[in-house]
């Protein structure tokens, strides 16, 4: 498929180019540095800023889908989501975060007492950019939350999905290294199976 993928160099990008042009996708890297957009067969590197939703809509346009892997608070949501209703992309992946999970019924992870203040933030907005997707209609949207902790790793491909819920395992922990969060993701890609909807994964 042909993906651009907006914040190809960041902690989650990286990992998720390397694994879409592993699986012989095209990728249109969108990024503030093209020149810091790894050489790599199928990759293209372009300048694009996430605030100018008319230059962002013209870039993404002629796409097969849509990856959104920037930061919250780095962003506008409105501009983000109008540039991808502008392109005409109608598949839109979501890189999330883990502080919208809930941790009991109605209590999500960022509501907890011990939620780290200098996440907090961000967490609050991915929760509010979540909120804006699920009222929206005309896109086929996908917002994948990775586990309270997301550190490099290993690419096991061995892993859980969830859906709202903070996945923990035995010991009580939540994790998942960021190269199987990147699995997780390009398998939504390929075989769809969670059209407007949150999900999440872990160990």
């Amino acid at each position: 498929m042909k993906i651009a993928l907006i914040g190809a160099t960041g902690f989650i990008g990286s990992r998720l180019l390397a694994e879409l042009a592993t699986r012989g996708h095209a990728v249109t890297a969108i990024v503030r540095n093209p020149e810091k957009v790894p050489m790599r067969a199928g990759v293209i590197a372009k300048k694009g800023d996430v605030f100018d939703k008319e230059g962002l809509a013209i870039l993404l346009a002629g796409h097969d889908a849509v990856i959104s892997a920037v930061h919250f608070s780095d962003s506008d949501p409105a501009a983000l989501l109008g540039a991808v209703r502008q392109s005409g992309v109608k598949r839109y992946l979501v890189v999330g975060g883990a502080g919208s999970l809930e941790v009991a019924p109605g209590i999500r992870l960022f509501d907890t007492p011990d939620f780290p203040a200098a996440y907090l933030d961000e967490a609050r907005k991915g929760g509010a950019f979540l909120d804006l997707l699920k009222q929206e209609s005309g896109l086929d949207w996908s917002f994948l939350s990775p586990s309270a902790v997301i550190a490099p790793g290993e690419r096991t491909g061995s892993f859980r999905l969830g859906a709202d819920q903070l996945l923990v395992d035995t010991a009580g922990k939540s994790t998942v290294s960021a190269e199987d969060y990147a699995i997780a993701l390009v398998d939504e890609l390929e075989k769809p199976a969670h059209i407007r909807q949150r999900f999440t994964v872990g160990y």
